[in-house]
C-alpha cells in the first residue's frame, strides 16, 4: 500500500500533518505524548506514570453514614432506612 502521488511528491511531503490532512477519526493531539508502549503482539501496556492525576493523592476519605453494612451504600436496609429519614414513614 502506498500514499497517493500528490502527498508523497514536493514540498507536501515535508508539512507537518494535519487534522485536515487525514481521515475521519484520526485525532492529532497537542503536545499530549505517549502514555506507554506498544507491545510486540499489538497490545498497548499504559505508564502510569506518565498520566496526569486529575485527583488529587493528598485527598483523605471522609466518614459516611453507610459504615458497617455488609454492602455499603447498595444495601436495601440502608436505601430504606434513608428514604424514611427523608421522606418520613408510609
Amino acid at each position: 500500500m502506498r500514499p497517493t502521488q500528490a502527498l508523497s511528491v514536493g514540498k507536501y511531503r515535508h508539512l507537518k500533518l494535519t487534522t485536515k490532512d487525514v481521515g475521519r477519526g484520526f485525532y492529532k493531539g497537542n503536545r499530549t505524548g505517549s502514555m506507554g508502549q506498544h507491545t510486540k503482539w499489538g497490545g498497548y501496556i499504559i505508564n502510569w506514570d506518565k498520566l496526569t492525576p486529575f485527583v488529587s493523592r493528598q485527598v483523605r476519605p471522609e466518614p459516611s453514614d453507610y459504615k458497617g453494612l455488609a454492602k455499603g451504600p447498595q444495601d436495601p436496609y440502608f436505601y430504606v432506612e434513608q428514604w424514611k429519614r427523608y421522606n418520613g414513614v408510609d
